[in-house]
């Protein structure tokens, strides 16, 4: 009995001097966090400062915490119970304030963005006047055949001997709606940076971004800027190349009729030359310009074509204006037999933007000053 006695009494000390040691190691560390977190709650963490901008409840909670801290005289309850009701009365009094308030800010940058967006996209530079105008070299030759007023015409027909009573631009043209669209759609230029594209054939893309229907919608973009109506048609007519007249005819045709007092069509190309070597350019003071040529059918060929003088008529007065303007803009007016689809009205003409070797920025700057001569010629 006496040995058992001496046994649990050591036994006990040892757990005596276990108990002090843990006793002493928790007040110890019980001080050192307590200053710890006292030096961080005087001295703002940027994390909790970001969430406290962000989420005003956690503010609300943060605060809270340190007067607890600072105090240290609430008892458990009361301090969970405190915390909670901070929440809870931050979330009553701003949840539903802070959920809207963050929609109207997405929506207002959403709003903003778009603008912007729409800004950029259809901003308008008019095209000045009174600039200094220089045809660049290019290794193409000019020719021409006959001439009125400055404007120059290569008569390509067999048997049209045109007159000077032909070439006098007195036509009569409704201007309610110019009608633009593109037989070969998928024609393009010569690839930069900014237009880039997976081409499907020679200087030929269905990128709507970098082939006909870009600078389509550059040159409808400023005719509508000029108050005009204008129907854009982006419909790839060329992906069979050889049947694209056909599809454009049926194309155009179906537009016509849904769009009554209709006289003016654009067919907007390019020059069909096949390599980066020729890019016709003007340059109107600081801007290099694409060179644009008209090209006018006829019933040379023998097909009927009632309208082709009247065509002819109105690319005069056109390329008079631009000579005025612009000189150097337009090369001479190519006549041919084929009719190119332009028996369906009396304003209808193809106008060659460029060539392969022309950038697409060239042909857009293009768009700027034709845009401004037709808006003066057609008014």
């Amino acid at each position: 009995m006496i040995n058992l006695a001496v046994i649990e009494l050591k036994d006990i000390v040892k757990y005596l001097i276990k108990i002090t040691l843990i006793i002493v190691i928790v007040v110890f560390l019980t001080k050192f966090f307590s200053g710890f977190k006292t030096k961080l709650n005087t001295e703002k963490n940027p994390l909790l400062e970001c969430l406290d901008t962000v989420v005003p409840s956690i503010s609300t909670v943060n605060k809270k915490e340190t007067i607890i801290a600072e105090t240290n005289k609430m008892e458990p309850l009361k301090m969970a119970l405190g915390i909670e009701l901070g929440v809870i009365d931050s979330l009553e009094k701003n949840g539903t304030g802070i959920v809207a308030e963050a929609n109207n800010e997405i929506t207002n940058e959403i709003a903003n963005a778009t603008s912007e967006n729409i800004i950029a996209d259809g901003e308008i530079q008019e095209a000045e006047t009174g600039l200094k105008t220089e045809v660049l070299k290019n290794n193409v030759p000019e020719k021409y055949t006959s001439e009125y007023n400055g404007v120059k015409i290569r008569n390509e027909t067999d048997n049209i001997k045109l007159t000077e009573e032909m070439l006098v631009p007195n036509v009569n043209i409704n201007t309610k709606n110019i009608l633009i669209y593109h037989t070969h759609t998928c024609e393009s230029y010569t690839p930069t940076e900014a237009y880039t594209y997976k081409a499907s054939g020679n200087f030929r893309t269905t990128d709507l971004n970098c082939n006909m229907v870009r600078v389509g919608r550059e040159l409808t973009k400023y005719m509508q800027h000029y108050g005009y109506n204008v129907i854009h048609d982006e419909t790839i007519y060329d992906s069979s190349y050889s049947s694209s007249y056909d599809r454009s005819l049926k194309g155009v045709a179906k537009l016509l009729e849904e769009n009554e007092d209709t006289d003016i069509l654009f067919d907007i190309h390019r020059d069909a030359i096949g390599d980066s070597s020729y890019a016709p350019t003007v340059k109107i003071g600081d801007e290099e310009a694409a060179q644009l040529m008209f090209v006018i059918g006829s019933n040379g060929g023998g097909s009927e074509h009632d309208n082709w003088n009247e065509n002819l008529k109105l690319a005069i007065k056109i390329q008079e204006k631009a000579n005025e303007l612009y000189p150097g803009l337009f090369k001479p007016i190519i006549l041919r037999d084929s009719r190119y689809n332009q028996q369906l009205a009396k304003g209808a003409s193809i106008i060659e933007v460029g060539a392969t070797g022309n950038t697409m920025e060239q042909c857009l700057v293009s768009m700027k000053y034709l845009s401004k001569v037709l808006s003066e010629v057609l008014k």
